[in-house]
Parts: C-alpha cells; sequence; structure tokens
C-alpha cells in the first residue's frame, strides 16, 4: 500500500483512475522529465551546443527501467537537489563522452514547469473527453425530461413547479461552459519552460529564444516568448478550471443525494451487483457515488487554493510556491479525472421516478401553484398588494396553501373561479422551452468543434 490514498491498493479506485496513474505515478513523471531532458538535447544539437551523436544516445538511453531508482533517490537524498539524482543516475548508463552534453544551461524548474505543460496538455484532453461525453448523456436526458413536472425547490423546501429535464438542461449547460473554458484555455496553458538561473537565457547568450522555441517544439508545447519562473497563473487557472468542473459534478451529486432519500424517492443510482451499503441496516441503499462527488470536489477545491496562492511568488525564483504545485496539481488532476469517471457513471445509470415526481406535486400542490396566483392577483391589484395580501391569508389568517382561494374570497380580493383559473394555468412552459434553447445551443457547439482536444 502506497502512502497516499491515491497509490493505496485498496482505495486507490476512490481517488484515481489507471489513465491518470500513467500520468502521475513516479515512473510516469521520471520518464516524462526524462522524456524532457532528451527533447532539450535534441533541441541544443539542432544549433551545435551539443552533438547530434549525443543527442541520440541521450535520446536512447533516457528510458527509466534503465535507471537504478535506489541510486536515484540516494543521490537525490546526498544532494538535497531536486533533479540532480536523477541526472546522476542518466549519466551512469550513458558513455563518458557523452555525460557533458546532459542537461547543459537548463535547472530543474526548467524541466518540472514544462513537465506541468505536459500534464496540463495530457490531463486537459482526457477532462475535455470526458466533460462532452457526459454533456452528451445529460443533453439526451433532458429532452427524454423535458415535460416530466416535479417539484422546484429553494431552501430545500417545494416551490413551484419545474421539469426534471429543466434541472437536467441546467447541469448540461453549466458542463458546457467547462468545456468551452478549456478550449478558451489550451494556448495559455500548454507551454514549456526554459529560462536558465533567472529567466534571462543567459547560458546560451543570444542564441536563448531560439533554443527555447525549438525545445518547446520537441516536447509539443508551445513557445511562452518571456520565461515564467514565478508567473504562476496558467498553473492556477487550469487547476482552477479543474475544480469548477468538479463543483459542477458536486452539484449533480447533491441533487441525487437528496432526491434518493425514500421519503422522496424521485431519483437513485443504479445498484451494481454485490454492492453492499451497510454492513448493520441491510435495508439501506445508499448514493454513495453522489455522496463521493461532494469529497472529491472539496479537495480539488482545497488543491486549486494552493496553486492560486502560488501566484504569490518572489522576484524570479521562489521554491516555496512552485513546489508546493508538485503536490496541488497532480492532485485537483486526479481528484477531478476521478470524479468525471463517477459522474459519467453515475448519469448512465440514473434511475428516475416520474410516479414519485408527480405525487410530490400532487402532494404540494395548492402551495406549488401561489406563484401562478400571485401572478393573476398581481395583475388585478398590483404586486405588492398582492403579495402582502397572500402573506396574511397564509400566515396571519394560518390557512392552508389549499384554502387560498377561500381566504382571497373571504378578503374580497378575488373570486373562487379567478384564483383557482390563476392556479391552473402552466408554470411549467417556459422551463420546458429553455430545455429546447439549452438542447439546440449545445447541439450547434459540438458541432463545430474537435471531439478532441486539439
Amino acid at each position: 500500500m502506497g502512502t497516499r490514498l491515491s497509490s493505496s491498493t485498496l482505495y486507490a479506485h476512490l481517488w484515481g483512475t489507471p489513465e491518470l496513474a500513467a500520468i502521475f505515478d513516479e515512473r510516469a513523471m521520471l520518464q516524462s522529465w526524462l522524456d524532457i531532458l532528451a527533447a532539450l538535447a535534441r533541441a541544443q544539437s539542432t544549433l551545435g551546443i551539443v552533438p547530434a551523436a549525443s543527442a541520440a544516445a541521450i535520446t536512447s538511453a533516457a528510458k527509466v527501467d534503465a535507471l537504478d531508482l535506489d541510486y536515484v533517490a540516494e543521490q537525490t537524498r546526498v544532494t538535497s537537489h531536486s533533479t540532480l539524482g536523477l541526472i546522476r543516475g542518466l549519466l551512469r548508463v550513458l558513455p563518458e563522452e557523452v555525460r557533458e552534453h546532459v542537461y547543459v544551461g537548463a535547472t530543474v524548474q526548467d524541466v518540472s514547469d514544462t513537465w506541468f505543460g505536459v500534464v496540463m496538455r495530457d490531463v486537459g484532453a482526457i477532462v475535455y473527453r470526458d466533460l462532452r461525453a457526459l454533456e452528451a448523456s445529460l443533453l439526451e436526458l433532458a429532452q427524454a425530461h423535458r415535460d416530466t413536472v416535479m417539484a422546484g425547490r429553494t431552501h430545500g423546501q417545494p416551490g413551484a413547479p419545474i421539469t426534471f429535464g429543466f434541472k437536467v438542461a441546467s447541469w448540461a449547460d453549466e458542463v458546457r461552459r467547462h468545456i468551452e473554458r478549456l478550449r478558451d484555455g489550451r494556448d495559455r496553458w500548454l507551454v514549456g519552460q526554459l529560462g536558465g538561473a533567472v529567466g534571462a537565457l543567459a547560458f546560451f547568450g543570444p542564441e536563448g529564444p531560439q533554443l527555447r522555441a525549438r525545445f518547446c517544439e520537441e516536447v509539443g508545447l508551445a513557445d511562452p516568448g518571456i520565461s515564467w519562473l514565478t508567473a504562476r497563473d496558467r498553473i492556477a487557472e487550469f487547476g482552477s478550471v479543474l475544480a469548477m468542473a468538479a463543483g459542477t459534478l458536486a452539484r449533480i451529486g447533491t441533487e441525487v443525494y437528496e432526491l434518493a432519500r425514500p421519503e422522496i424517492g424521485e431519483l437513485a443510482e443504479a445498484a451494481p451487483a454485490g454492492a453492499v451499503s451497510s454492513i448493520t441496516m441491510p435495508h439501506k441503499r445508499n448514493p454513495e457515488g453522489s455522496e463521493h462527488l461532494d469529497t472529491l470536489a472539496r479537495l480539488a477545491r482545497s488543491s486549486a487554493a494552493v496553486l492560486v496562492e502560488g501566484m504569490v511568488a518572489g522576484h524570479e525564483r521562489d521554491g516555496r510556491a512552485w513546489k508546493a504545485e508538485w503536490i496541488a496539481l497532480p492532485e485537483v488532476c486526479q481528484l477531478t479525472g476521478t470524479a468525471l469517471r463517477l459522474a459519467r457513471s453515475l448519469v448512465d445509470g440514473l434511475e428516475v421516478h416520474p410516479d414519485a415526481m408527480a405525487r410530490t406535486v400532487d402532494r404540494f400542490g395548492p402551495g406549488l401553484g401561489s406563484e401562478r396566483v400571485l401572478a393573476g392577483l398581481s395583475a388585478k391589484i398590483g404586486k405588492h398588494r398582492a403579495q402582502q395580501a397572500l402573506h396574511e391569508v397564509l400566515r396571519e389568517d394560518g390557512r392552508d396553501p389549499g384554502d387560498l382561494a377561500e381566504g382571497l374570497v373571504a378578503r374580497g380580493l378575488a373570486t373562487a373561479d379567478e384564483v383557482r383559473g390563476w392556479g391552473r394555468a402552466s408554470a411549467v412552459d417556459a422551463a420546458a422551452g429553455m430545455v429546447d434553447t439549452v438542447l439546440e445551443r449545445a447541439r450547434a457547439a459540438r458541432a463545430g468543434e474537435p471531439e478532441r482536444w486539439s
């Protein structure tokens, strides 16, 4: 078992995915760092900074499986340097005449920041893919329940009728905005880093900017144009977008969590075969997935907050902010990726119970129509007088919402037929129409955007 839950044999599935582990586990990270070192050597060889033969040898040898990781770890501790242990491990597997051509003029932050760019590229592609898949499922669900009437709730209490499709369309619309944020931010985020000691590229003289451009091209990232050693807004923005996406998934999960309560019973998670909700209460069917979405989002927000804190960094290099990102960026990526996998499963298997929704509407019917009664009475006597009159009927007179017509008639404010007519007026036509708007807008956007984050 690892020391972190994300690497636990028992619990890793709750905090990460195999796809994300292929990016973030230690061997994957070290291989990415080695790939970056090899890319640097190849870029330098095009400008004659190192021999082409050395660049080829470094590229061939820069394989994590070829290194003695125990030695790398020992040298990391001995030197108290973040990458010198890895460099020494690589030097041991290279011919002597090649060794001086490794890591020429670069710093640890050049490697780790470029790795951040690679991470944002690879994780962003996963998040984009899964958000679009989730959106597709939500759009289908919204269409299917465009006209399924249910109680809309405010402050946890039944308020006025909506449709379940309207609720789902709200989720889909929010997911669409995260997709757009990912597309809008891609060119800002996916850049490499080659700055040297203080970002001025002094080691390479006037060839520095050209070398950086070639290095970034080798890695598959854009040239930032200027070193960003202490400009951490890219990392902060990317992490914040992921945390916001996780927050949306938690909002969906919270709705399912609340509406799956047996006394409401309007929604339910799919029940996986063999799943056990409670050892001591066999009757329970806990909304485990919905609940976990909230947990993941809380942790994602906390990691994103660390990334935002990193924007306050000193001078031309500041290890306090930057090294905190080594923990926080992988965390927010893994948490959000896991939440997306879970949310997709939740939505695809969601059980919707229109009969329970109808029972709730029937149970609170007179009260759910109060907004329409208020609208009708407002047209007759004015909005504020109408609001005060309804308040007096329901609160001061102590009448049940079912006696609303009787109370208004007794006060001489309306006839019984008028109140009944106001209450019968459709309250969900606009809600259903907004579902159509979301569907049309999302389908147009999907038709005009790439399926992959490119």
